[in-house]
Order: C-alpha cells, then sequence, then structure tokens
C-alpha cells in the first residue's frame, strides 16, 4: 500500500548478477562497430582515407560524415524546447527570437567540434577487428583555435563554433525586472557581490552505453536496443526523423535493466542513428559498447554554468533584490538547454525577493554537449543563493540561521509567486529547516568545534535550504490490464525504468488503487511495440504523472468492474461495494473478484455488449505546470589545516515529497543523490584543458568519484506536507538529495576555515584548494 516499505523486487535479480542489460543482449551472426574520434578540440576534416581499413580483415563497412549525407541520413532532431511552449519560464533571446539550433550530424563532414566526437563508424567481424581497422583510417586535419570556457566563448574575439551563432551565444536573454532591481540595490543598506563557477561533470555510470541495431528487409522496420533513459517513445521519434522514415517502421526497446541514467542518458546518441543504418547496409545486426575511456570523452555532461550575482539587503537583513548573470556551457551542439532555464527561474530559492533580474547566456563551446543532470540547474541555483547568504551573514554581522528564517517565505504566504513568476504550490519550509537543525544538533555543534580544535582539526557545520520546480514532457500514458488467466495486472506505462525502482513503485500503486498485493502487478515501459506514449523518466517526472492515469485507469476499471459484478450478482451496480480486490452485493454475502469480474468479461455470459472483453482501461493524460520538492540539509565536516584532508563526520536531511509511495526507496534515492552533489563539492570535475581543448579528466585515474567510504551513514527524514498542485499529493523525490548538496559541503568547509580566514573556495574543494587557501590566508593577514 502507499506508505509501505516494500522491499524492491528487481533487487534479487540485480545482486544475483542476473540483471538484463543493453550489451547482454546475443544475436547470431552479428557485426560490431568502432569509432574514429578526433584528437582535437576544434578542427576541420579536409579529407579522410579509408581505403586501407576497408581492404582489413574482417571489415565489414566504414563510414565517414560524407556518407551518410549522402545516404539521406538526417542531424538528431533534439528537444531542445522555444519560448512558445513548456511549463517552465519561457525564456528567449533579447530581441525575440529563438533559441539557436546546431545540426547535430550523427558524423559530422566538416569539422569536429569536441575531442571525443565521433568521426568515422568501422563495422567488422568483432569489436578488436574494428578497433584495428579504425587505427588505419587516416585524417587529415587541419587543426583550428578552441574555447572551453563559456565566459571564454562568449568574449569578442573567441573561437567561434558555427556560423549561424554569432559569439557563440546559442542564447542571450533576460528574464525578471532590471528597473526595479537597479532601484532596490541603490537603496539598500548592504549589497553582497559573489562570482563562483558550478563545473562541469559526467555521469559516471556502472554500464558505459551500450546498443544495438538489426534491420527486415521484409517488413523495412529496424529495431534498436539502446541503454536510454529519455524513454522509448521519444527515442524513436527522434531515430525515425534521423533515418528519415517513418515512425511505423523504427521500433525502440530499452533493456530491463540500466545501470545509471541520472540525465545523462536522456538524449539520443550518434550511435542510435548510425547502428540500424548499418545493420541495413550490411544486412547483419551491429553492436556497440562504449569503453570507459569513449564514455568520459563522448557521454553528454552535466553542470558547468557560471553565475555572478548580487544580492541587496536591508540594515535588518531583508532581502531587497538579487541580480545575476548566468553563463551555462551547453558545449559544441544544441542537446538541451533544460539547465540554464531551471536554474534561472529558482535563482532565488524559497526566499522571499520582492525583485531580481537574471541577465542568461548559452555558451558554445569545443566540449562534450551537456543535458540536464540530476536536479538539472537547481543544484547550481541553490549553491549560488545558499553560499551568498552564509557570506552575507559573516560579512554584514547576521546569524546564519535567523537570516535565512527572517526571508524564507512562510506556510501561510503560500501558493507564493516568486520575483520570475514561478507560482510555488505549498508547503513547510521553516518547519523542515527547523527540523534538520535539531536532527544535526545545530545548537550543540560548537561543542564540538571545541574538541575537535583540541585534536588540532578545524570542524564546521553548514546549513543548506532549497526548493526544485520540476516539470518534465507532460503527456503520460497509462494502459493497465487485468488478465483472468495469469492473475496478473498488465501494467503498460511510458515512463522508463533507469534504476529509481519503478519495478516495484508503480506495481505498489497500482496494487494500492485496486486493493490487491503488489506482487501480481506487472509494469511494461520498454518497447514501442507496445507502448505507444509517453515522456520517459527525467525532471521527476515519472511518479508525478504516471500516478494520475494509473489513478484514472484503475477507477475506471473498477467502475467498469462494479457493472460486471452487479451483472453477475444480480443487483444494481450501485448496490456494489468494492474493496481489497472484490466486489461485494451490499446487504448479501454475494462476493466477485477482480480477476473474476475479468473472467466473466471476457465470457459470452449475456453481459450487456458494453460490458464484454477483456477488464481494461487506458488514461491518457498531458498535466502541464510545475511541481516543487523542497527541503534541507546540514553537514559537518572535520579539515586538518596542516594537509587540507578532510572528512564528513556527519550528514542530515529533511525532504518534502508530498506523499512517500515507498519511503525505503525515498531513502534510497536521496542517499545516492547525496553523494553525487557532494562528490561534485568535494572532487569530481570533467576538465578540459584552456589552452587544448583536451579532457584532461577522461580516466578514473583523473576522475574522482565519491565511494561508501568516503560518507557517513546519512540522517535522513521524510516530510510529507501533501503538494496541491497534484491531486494525490505527490512531489518528485529523486533529486533532493543532490539539490543542496553543493552549498551545504561548501559552507561547511569555509565555516571550519573562517577562523584561518578563508571565506571561499572553488569547487570541487579539494584537499590541495583548501591548503591552497590557507597558506594565501595567512600570507594575507
Amino acid at each position: 500500500m502507499i506508505g509501505e516499505e516494500v522491499r524492491r523486487k528487481e533487487d534479487l535479480r540485480l545482486i544475483t548478477g542476473k540483471g538484463q542489460y543493453a550489451d547482454d543482449l546475443k544475436y547470431e551472426n552479428a557485426a560490431y562497430a568502432a569509432f574514429v574520434r578526433s584528437p582535437h578540440a576544434h578542427a576541420i576534416i579536409k579529407s579522410i582515407d579509408t581505403s586501407a581499413a576497408c581492404e582489413m580483415p574482417g571489415v565489414l563497412a566504414v563510414l565517414t560524415g560524407e556518407d551518410i549525407v549522402a545516404a539521406g541520413i538526417k542531424p538528431i532532431p533534439h528537444a531542445i524546447g522555444s519560448s512558445q511552449f513548456g511549463s517552465d519560464i519561457r525564456i528567449r533571446n533579447r530581441d525575440g527570437s529563438e533559441r539557436a539550433r546546431t545540426h547535430h550530424q550523427a558524423l559530422p563532414a566538416d569539422r569536429a567540434r569536441f575531442v571525443g566526437e565521433a568521426i568515422v563508424m568501422v563495422v567488422a567481424e568483432s569489436t578488436n577487428l574494428a578497433k584495428d581497422a579504425a587505427e588505419a583510417v587516416v585524417v587529415d586535419w587541419e587543426e583550428l583555435p578552441s574555447v572551453v570556457r563559456g565566459i571564454d566563448a562568449i568574449e569578442e574575439g573567441a573561437p567561434q563554433l558555427w556560423d549561424h551563432v554569432p559569439g557563440n551565444k546559442a542564447m542571450d536573454g533576460e528574464v525578471g525586472d532590471k528597473a526595479g532591481a537597479d532601484a532596490a540595490f541603490a537603496k539598500a543598506a548592504h549589497v553582497l557581490e559573489f562570482e563562483s563557477w558550478a563545473q562541469r561533470v559526467t555521469g559516471v555510470h556502472m554500464e558505459p552505453r551500450s546498443s544495438s541495431a538489426e534491420y527486415d528487409p521484409e517488413t523495412g522496420k529496424f529495431t534498436i536496443h539502446a541503454s536510454g533513459g529519455h524513454g522509448v517513445v521519444m527515442m524513436r521519434e527522434q531515430i525515425a526523423a534521423s533515418l528519415g522514415v517513418d515512425m511505423a517502421f523504427v521500433r525502440v526497446v530499452a533493456p530491463r535493466d540500466v545501470g545509471g541514467n541520472f540525465g545523462t542518458r536522456n538524449a539520443t546518441y550518434p550511435e542510435f542513428v548510425l547502428l540500424p543504418y548499418a545493420a541495413k547496409l550490411i544486412g547483419r545486426p551491429v553492436k556497440h559498447q562504449a569503453e570507459r575511456i569513449e564514455a568520459f570523452l563522448s557521454d553528454f555532461q552535466g553542470r558547468d554554468l557560471h553565475v555572478r550575482a548580487r544580492l541587496a539587503l536591508d540594515k535588518d537583513g531583508r532581502f531587497l533584490a538579487f541580480h545575476s548573470t548566468n553563463v551555462s556551457n551547453i558545449g559544441a551542439h544544441t542537446v538541451s538547454y533544460t539547465a540554464l532555464n531551471k536554474g534561472l527561474q529558482l535563482m532565488t530559492s524559497l526566499y522571499r525577493v520582492p525583485v531580481a533580474h537574471v541577465e542568461f547566456f548559452a555558451a558554445m563551446t569545443n566540449t562534450v554537449p551537456t543535458i540536464p543532470y540530476r536536479s538539472a540547474g537547481r543544484p547550481e541555483a541553490m549553491y549560488i543563493i545558499e553560499r551568498m547568504i552564509d557570506l552575507a551573514a559573516r560579512k554584514f554581522g547576521f546569524d546564519r540561521v535567523e537570516l535565512r528564517r527572517i526571508n524564507m517565505i512562510p506556510e501561510e504566504e503560500c501558493p507564493y509567486a516568486n520575483p520570475f513568476g514561478v507560482s510555488y504550490d505549498n508547503g513547510d519550509y521553516i518547519g523542515c529547516m527547523d527540523k534538520v537543525l535539531a536532527m544535526a544538533d545545530w545548537n550543540g555543534f560548537e561543542a564540538r568545534r571545541a574538541e575537535a580544535r583540541k585534536r588540532g582539526k578545524y570542524r564546521g557545520i553548514g546549513l543548506s535550504n532549497y526548493i526544485e520546480g520540476t516539470s518534465g514532457v507532460p503527456r503520460e500514458r497509462a494502459e493497465i490490464t487485468v488478465d483472468p488467466t495469469s492473475g496478473i495486472v498488465d501494467v503498460v506505462i511510458g515512463t522508463q525504468n533507469t534504476g529509481q525502482g519503478h519495478e516495484t513503485a508503480f506495481a505498489q500503486l497500482v496494487g494500492s488503487f485496486l486493493g490487491i498485493s503488489h506482487e501480481v502487478v506487472q509494469i511494461r515501459a520498454s518497447d514501442t511495440d507496445f507502448v505507444s506514449a509517453g515522456g520517459g523518466s527525467h525532471s521527476g517526472r515519472s511518479l508525478r504523472f504516471s500516478s494520475i492515469v494509473m489513478h484514472k485507469a484503475t477507477a475506471e476499471i473498477i467502475e467498469r468492474g462494479r457493472k460486471v459484478a452487479a451483472f453477475m450478482l444480480n443487483v444494481a451496480p450501485d448496490a456494489i461495494d468494492y474493496a481489497e480486490g472484490h466486489f461485494r452485493a451490499r446487504g448479501s454475502n454475494g462476493v466477485v473478484s477482480l480477476f473474476e469480474a475479468a473472467e466473466a468479461a471476457e465470457k459470452d455470459l449475456g453481459l450487456p455488449g458494453e460490458l464484454k472483453g477483456s477488464l481494461a482501461a487506458i488514461a491518457d493524460e498531458t498535466t502541464h505546470g510545475l511541481a516543487y520538492p523542497y527541503g534541507a540539509a546540514v553537514c559537518e565536516v572535520e579539515v586538518d589545516p596542516e594537509t587540507g584532508y578532510y572528512e564528513i563526520p556527519r550528514y542530515s536531511t529533511v525532504d518534502d515529497v508530498g506523499k512517500a509511495l515507498n519511503p525505503m526507496i525515498v531513502d534510497g534515492q536521496t542517499h545516492g543523490g547525496i553523494v553525487q552533489g557532494a562528490g561534485q563539492a568535494m572532487y569530481e570535475w570533467s576538465h578540459y584543458d584552456r589552452e587544448t581543448g583536451q579532457n584532461l579528466s577522461a580516466t578514473f585515474m583523473d576522475y574522482q568519484i565519491g565511494r561508501a567510504s568516503d560518507f557517513p551513514s546519512f540522517d535522513t527524514v521524510i516530510s510529507e506536507v501533501p503538494a496541491k498542485s497534484h491531486p494525490l499529493g505527490f512531489r518528485p523525490g529523486g533529486e533532493g538529495g543532490t539539490t543542496p548538496s553543493l552549498g551545504v559541503v561548501v559552507n561547511a568547509i569555509t565555516d571550519a576555515l573562517a577562523d584561518l580566514g578563508v571565506a571561499h573556495i572553488e569547487m570541487p574543494v579539494t584537499p590541495s584548494r583548501i591548503w591552497q587557501a590557507i597558506q594565501q590566508a595567512k600570507a594575507n593577514q
């Protein structure tokens, strides 16, 4: 039932090595692909000589950008949105024009625009033969100047990536009230200025992306198996458009299990287009699995937002205005603008700020394209405002908790419209903060600080509140059938599970609606042969939208089943009650189970025509608007000032999800989210050399990720204030662990070092950076 901590169905097969991933699919007579990838960040492709590769043993095809253009393959039509639709703030350029769209060919014919971009595909009898042949391809390059930082790319004179994107500004706009903000800053008693960069990171999936394709010449149908995450429906649309065929001739199948997503799989990769074309060309299935270094070099990446901000306060600490300039590095191709959009509209978080103004740029650079990565845009926004509050408190003499409290939106003022026009639904924001402060023993911290100091360590504590504005593709569809033969309730839904626990949670939800065990509910979501609509898993949309359509479909099934049972028991439908999977005639002992009603509906028992057939229902809904999860986190750190090394001894969170369908799964999501966010604050960085454009963090030797031993046992609590923006009260719950974590970790570290004169350290806050900051502070004293 809803709220029960049901153990995940999928865990047994996953922990016993029986998971079914994309690369587990076996074909007879399969061929294998390998790619020639650009060694340059920016270079013209003058010519490509594939003759030697074509003559090597086992080689079946060698394809270049010119080959695929000649074959009629079109650019990948990424879902970049527009200012004309969507449930977020509808951002546009200052001159009213739309955001830029670049032509993302699966293999470029003109030039490479980032290190690791696929230039040539080789198909051979084995992966090793394909890799050998790829090394024999000779590319004549004309290297061009490159730029890898967003703020550098929009400077005058920067290397240009695309002729139709002048100044590398794919977007150049503003939101809010400039005049009002300027006036408020002019009368402010205090103004805090802050500049920082939420650095670029990558998803580092446990399972590197894998895909395969086959072509049936008799039907003309392509079948693609891929470890994607944005849903098979959208993937099919984009692949069909690139291949230039009707969607009826494309089938997309996602594996039952996916080894990590976090948003960085939520777009169509070049292989998903190239493999089906190659399969048709050679008449055999074609497979590819990215090696780890390929994943580091070519997986879509996340974050990379540079912000210059100002916060105006009156003499009592009340916030008067906010202004920032946000520069989002979207990389070499326009794959997504979502992170930029979602971040800028929440820059004031859950604080009362009367007026605000944000200028924003989407900068194109010679790096891998960025895409929404767990809690897209919101961790960056929360990091900026929460760091500014701590800095303002210290600089202007306020208590950092009370400064937050006097500026937070009280529950009685909800719904609340922030200065960008986003209306938060409802929530006990101050209550969440107070709860996490109590959990973390904030008032008792100074004793722990003093004890650490006796051991020569510097201990600090940080606080961060947060709010999210989640949206996602608004359409979802559920098809639910009660099957009396198998004793299963079959649910077809358009949101794909990529590790979140849908197999259990959705079954639990449908079981709750129908009053039956979740064990007899089957969830299917990964094949366009039976999934016709749905938006996939992103932006916390899965439970939010799926619950609506599943509730509507189950209600229709119950109503139809009531009429069948009434006929069977010879009573009026309004005399039938339904509970715990059974229809009961009121005032008698007449009982018909849900599955018995389904069996009767399928048989010719003299039922009226409208009641004959399967006991099934379809619900297809488009639900606009945002959802607003929120919460608070407290982190403690202990720093060794001699080395800069530090550890996190305590970490506490309170996250409001409206209603927790399965608290155990929500807690698990929170734990994973904390590690991803804290990992960025502490050590993750997809680091590109500013001179050469080379990715300097393309192996695990150079890119550090969090491990269990790096963190304490987290203290997590779920708050449940039902969301008024959702008919069932749900809020998304999969990203809250990440959203406050950047700010809370850096706040804790800088609090630990405040007595040494350190005010701020840029992420990732490595021991080396801490040591350098301490030495610099000493030199300045």
